[in-house]
């Protein structure tokens, strides 16, 4: 098992390797496993970023997020409103038109109801990446519809598709439209498909991740 100040080495060299997180700027701290990153950083992409980079490295058991977001420049909440719908509607995945968005601060709120878990996904991602956007809460609903049957057997052979070896150590249950997958799987990037293949299956309005990295 790796100590808290190993984790802080690896932690504070994954975030350095980065070349879209400005390292300089984020304090890391690590305590039985869990990582703690403060400091401000110019934009929301680039806090999501430096979280995900964190959540990389084998052993950190958790990532506490105290990283504040102060834009470089002057960002009006109706340039970035605009900027968001013009992302929406560009995105081919993303129902546009099923969306609305409404900018306070910097931060964005999405609201609307779409057909596929994915696509709300898809579009919190879409307005992340923008300038001057401070966060997003996503309220996006989907528009709840009779999951198949065997939705959880076309969840459990996807993740078989994607790493047979993996799946193995997945359980998938699913109620009322929410899909869990507890279990362990050997990577950050094998939890994110893990966690995809659920979005995607038809029905499925929520995923609860219990998955633990060993």
């Amino acid at each position: 098992m790796k100590t808290d100040l190993q984790l802080k080495k690896e932690v504070t060299e994954e975030l350095d390797w980065d070349p879209a997180i400005d390292a300089a700027a984020i304090g890391v701290e690590v305590r039985e496993g869990v990582v703690t990153l403060s400091g401000h950083l110019p934009s929301y992409a680039e806090k999501l970023a430096a979280e995900h980079a964190a959540e990389k490295v084998s052993g950190v058991r958790a990532v506490v997020v105290n990283l504040d977001v102060r834009p470089t420049g002057e960002f009006s909440d109706e340039a970035i409103a605009t900027a968001a719908r013009d992302a929406l509607q560009w995105h081919v995945h993303v129902p546009a038109d099923a969306i609305k968005l409404r900018v306070e601060k910097g931060r964005v709120t999405l609201t609307g109801e779409v057909e596929w878990g994915y696509q709300s996904k898809l579009a919190e991602r879409a307005v992340s990446q923008l300038r001057g956007v401070t966060g997003v809460t996503n309220q996006i609903k989907m528009r709840m519809r009779p999951a198949p049957n065997d939705v959880v057997e076309r969840i459990e052979a996807a993740l078989r598709r994607h790493a047979e070896r993996e799946a193995k150590h997945i359980s998938v249950s699913m109620k009322e439209g929410t899909v869990t997958l507890s279990g362990r799987v050997g990577s950050r990037a094998q939890r994110l498909a893990a966690v995809g293949a659920a979005w995607s299956a038809p029905g499925v309005g929520a995923v609860v991740d219990d998955l633990e990295l060993s």
